[in-house]
């Protein structure tokens, strides 16, 4: 018999299992919700020292109660780090682990790293009480990283700030009031104190399941592993599956049958796998669409710059990559015959192209890659090459929450931003970083910047709503946006859909670009 070990996100108990435990046990497997130390709904009480591995001890002690034959843990948001840290300790034990809705953790991250509700951050950076900046902590011989709010429990939205967690989809508003009527305040050592894992349970075999509405989806997932992170590699091992539930962040009170019978799928070991050739052939390194002659490339730092054949300055297109991109992956974006393909074509029309590598290395990375292109456009603009008041931005996927800076406050010497299948406003599960990042609410500022946007017939739904939201609101402000559709093309379509309509609209999004820029 098979026996399910139900944790669930910050703030919550093991109620929010309610509907899913039944539905399980009536199809004969055991469910066991968890309610973990200070998350009310019966549990312990919290202590002031309630931490990280309290919880964890929390879900070791019923993984040793639970009697069967095969015991499948599953952790939602926040739970997964309890649930991989028990794993670790109890792997003989374990069939299978779930990840739902949830990140993957390594060892030494807190789970603060993955919580997207910035008002959980802005709590917990606060000094704890007695704390002076100037000097050694008086209360404590501790750091005051270590004891950040450690004195005050983070307490739970409000009805009407749930999906500052991640995305209400499906949820009905009395759902949403059981959530915050129930809801108990989170210890904060839970989330600042760091998992450890000895490896253990590293080879177990392994499910996520995927919320679409929050962002998440199995075409993502293969965009990143192509990306060569080492850390991910282990996702295409044929013990590790996929699903995906077109839900937000709650498939519990959304969706609870289609949840259960999905849990139950995962531990007969069913689910999309991916191949391996997602990482042995990465659709980021095939070649571009367009056959282009070679250009005299320049490299400067983080920067290459695309010369055209000409004796007096002449405007630059900046071309800004997306990712996240591992750091050390190699080779880094402006080596990816996507850009090499783009910076020279720009140079074959007669402007200075330019590839930068920015430091968008994670989901927390935005404000770093921000900084990264404020400087390389400074140092782009001071080449004597360089026509400085003739610049155009140019953003690709996840690279468009770029743009926002720029939409908000757009300097007169920029004369058009082009967004290339973007992402355009931030995705549930993104982060507190970037908030910050939402072109969609900044574009009412562009005034009468021109603005480009190539998107994709086949593109992520996730990514898709954000160009939506984000030609919605540029709407109602009249914005000048040029919307380029490429029929039956993929999100990076200049290496893999080599058609004439994919050529037409490079050209065509080229020849729009370039004509602001001289115009």
């Amino acid at each position: 018999m098979t026996a399910f070990v139900l944790v669930s996100d910050i703030w919550t108990g093991g109620w929010v299992w309610r509907e899913v435990a039944a539905r399980l046990r009536e199809s004969g497997a055991r469910a066991h919700p968890v309610t973990l130390t200070g998350m009310g709904d019966g549990g312990p009480p919290a202590e002031p020292d309630t931490d990280l591995e309290t919880h964890v001890r929390d879900v070791v002690r019923l993984i040793d109660r639970v009697d069967a034959e095969e015991l499948v843990l599953v952790g939602h948001g926040y739970a997964i780090h309890p649930v991989l840290g028990a794993a670790d300790r109890r792997a003989e034990r374990i069939a299978r682990i779930i990840h739902l809705d949830a990140g993957l953790p390594q060892d030494g991250d807190a789970p603060l790293a993955l919580v997207p509700d910035p008002a959980v951050h802005e709590h917990l950076a606060r000094p704890p009480a007695g704390w002076n900046a100037g000097s050694e902590n008086p209360v404590t011989a501790h750091s005051a990283e270590e004891n950040r709010g450690k004195d005050r429990p983070v307490p739970p939205p409000p009805v009407g700030a749930w999906h500052r967690l991640g995305s209400l989809a499906g949820v009905t508003a009395d759902a949403e009031a059981r959530l915050a009527r129930l809801a108990a305040p989170q210890p904060p050592g839970t989330l600042t104190r760091p998992l450890r894992l000895t490896g253990k349970a590293a080879a177990l075999p392994t499910t996520g399941i995927l919320c679409t509405g929050n962002g998440s989806s199995i075409a993502m997932v293969e965009g990143l592993v192509s990306l060569g992170d080492p850390r991910l590699r282990r996702l295409t091992d044929p013990t590790v599956s996929f699903f995906e539930l077109h839900t937000g962040h709650w498939p519990m009170l959304s969706v609870p049958d289609e949840l259960a019978d999905t849990l139950l799928r995962a531990a007969a070991g069913e689910g999309h796998r991916l191949a391996a050739a997602v990482a042995e052939d990465p659709t980021h390194l095939r070649p571009f669409l367009l056959d282009l002659p070679e250009r005299r490339r320049e490299r400067v730092g983080r920067l290459d710059l695309y010369l055209p054949d000409a004796d007096e300055p002449r405007p630059a297109v900046v071309f800004v990559h997306g990712g996240p991109v591992p750091l050390g992956v190699e080779p880094t974006p402006r080596d990816w015959p996507g850009f090499v393909g783009y910076g020279t074509y720009a140079a074959g029309r007669g402007a200075v192209g330019v590839t930068l590598d920015h430091g968008l290395h994670d989901l927390g990375g935005y404000p770093r890659a921000a900084d990264d292109l404020a400087a390389a456009v400074e140092h782009v603009r001071a080449d004597p090459r360089v026509d400085a008041e003739r610049v155009a931005l140019w953003f690709f996927s996840a690279g468009g929450l770029l743009s926002a800076d720029w939409l908000a406050a757009p300097p007169p010497w920029l004369r058009c931003v082009a967004a290339t299948y973007p992402v355009l406003a931030p995705l549930p599960q993104w982060g507190h970083s970037a908030s910050r990042f939402h072109p969609a609410a900044a574009v009412p500022a562009a005034g009468a910047l021109p603005l480009v946007v190539t998107r994709v017939e086949r593109e992520r739904p996730e990514i898709a709503a954000t160009v939506e939201e984000f030609l919605t609101a540029a709407a109602e402000c009249d914005a000048r946006v040029e919307v380029i559709d490429v029929p039956g093309a993929h999100h990076g379509f200049e290496t893999i859909d080599h058609t004439d309509p994919a050529r037409r609209a490079v050209d065509r999004a080229m020849t729009s670009v370039l004509g602001h820029l001289l115009g």
